[in-house]
């Protein structure tokens, strides 16, 4: 068989059938010059596209019905992992663009856009003294337990190769309403901070959201997807540098390059425990930390369940 042939001989099996084809033939590159049967080399590719793209993903995803998103959520490996901690790690992240409307775009998804309502989510966290609203004057507001509404409006982009995964995500996003929590709980506005914008009541708005089929190794469309997004902007990597790594080494450093003058965070995420036997593993991450802490400026480090993050900006 011919080099095409091969390539569509093993995007045959349902699991590989809607990857980009870039990506499988960067997989396929490993093993073309091999000195082995086309079968062996067809097997061989297979199993890395799998350990990239397939170990995280129950089969189950690739052709649900009506499922809740903690359903989908828990059958992500990734994500499930991640599940009871959204709202702590989003708060962190987005602390300073309270009261903003902000672009997250979301690279390597998988099924991570069925955290969308956790941005909102977040911000109705008790906030530590060091984080309370500088707007708080009124004696009465000044009681440890009173809230404030904050208000974070998302522009949420999700970038992912596995296309029945993106597929998922957009049917969710159009038919999930949005929850508007900008609102105060009497359905009012007059707990509304300065500079926040009322959202007119009636019918649900839908999820400002969508997700792109698209390679992370195709760096120019990347780049183009971030740009045509509005200011601020946070870019998420959440557990997917190993993953480019096996494809091409050094890649993350990279794509990291490229697209972090675009925007005006970005966070990386890697386990540090065992995703199935919820061991803690040392692995040397010092490849990528000591690449970040030498061309760029780190804003916060913290662990949350099991996973690093790593935020930071251009200097």
């Amino acid at each position: 068989m011919n080099k095409q042939e091969l390539l569509q001989k093993i995007t045959q099996k349902k699991e590989f059938s809607q990857l980009p084809k870039k990506d499988v033939e960067i997989a396929f590159s490993h093993f073309e010059k091999r000195e082995v049967s086309d079968e062996e080399k067809i097997k061989l590719t297979r199993e890395l596209l799998h350990k990239v793209y397939g170990a995280f993903t129950s089969q189950k995803l690739l052709s649900p019905k009506n499922k809740s998103e903690e359903w989908i959520l828990r059958k992500h490996l990734s994500t499930r992992e991640r599940l009871p901690y959204y709202k702590e790690v989003y708060e962190r992240i987005l602390k300073e663009f309270e009261n903003k409307k902000i672009s997250i775009i979301d690279l390597g998804a998988g099924v991570n856009g069925f955290s969308y309502k956790f941005f909102v989510d977040a911000m109705s966290l008790p906030r530590p003294p060091a984080l309370r609203s500088p707007f708080l004057q009124p004696p009465a507001l000044r009681s440890p337990a009173f809230r404030p509404i904050s208000f974070i409006k998302v522009n949420y982009i999700g970038v992912e190769a596995v296309g029945q995964l993106v597929e998922l995500m957009n049917n969710y996003f159009e038919n999930s309403p949005r929850d508007d929590s900008s609102k105060d709980t009497q359905g009012g506005h007059e707990n509304l901070r300065a500079g926040d914008t009322a959202v007119p009541s009636g019918e649900p708005e839908k999820l400002n959201a969508k997700a792109i089929h698209e390679s992370l190794f195709n760096l120019e469309k990347i780049k183009k997807i971030i740009l045509e997004t509005k200011k601020p902007r946070i870019i998420f990597l959440f557990k997917v540098l190993d993953s480019l790594e096996m494809l091409e080494r050094d890649y993350s450093k990279k794509l990291i390059s490229e697209i972090a003058s675009l925007a005006d965070k970005l966070v990386i995420s890697f386990a540090t425990r065992s995703m199935i036997k919820r061991k803690q593993f040392l692995v040397n991450r010092n490849w990528i930390l000591d690449f970040i802490k030498k061309n760029f400026k780190i804003l916060d480090d913290f662990e949350i369940g099991g996973e690093r993050y790593i935020c930071f900006r251009s200097p």
